[in-house]
């Protein structure tokens, strides 16, 4: 519910603000908007899956992976050369991208001693 918290936050913060975002951050301001509607449903998977008394593995490991693509296609925006991001633009990108490989990291290791809980 965390993960989908912050995919709902983030989603507003990224499709409201891609504007001045874009420009304090040096980012296009098309790939914050679109970025941010993507959040969108994700947020109603995280929600849907959260929800349920037992999450099914295979949601959760949706989540985690689409979690770490994320991080990938994340830090793969800073590599492309028509991009150049302000200073602030590569935190911004950074952090955002470790936080969200720290939020896949949780999942992974809760849905592990969930599945180690449920074969004891």
């Amino acid at each position: 519910m965390i993960d989908a918290a912050t995919c709902l936050g983030f989603g507003l913060l990224l499709t409201a603000g891609s504007g001045w975002l874009g420009q304090w951050l040096g980012l296009p301001v098309d790939l914050l908007f679109y970025a941010g509607l993507i959040l969108f449903p994700c947020a109603a998977l995280m929600t849907f899956t959260g929800r349920q008394p037992t999450p099914g593995n295979a949601l959760v490991l949706l989540i985690i992976l689409g979690n770490l693509g994320w991080v990938a296609a994340s830090l793969g925006v800073l590599m492309m050369s028509f991009i150049t991001p302000t200073v602030p633009g590569y935190g911004f990108v950074i952090l955002q991208a470790i936080a969200v490989g720290m939020l896949a990291v949780i999942e992974h290791r809760m849905l592990g001693a969930s599945n180690q809980m449920a074969s004891a």
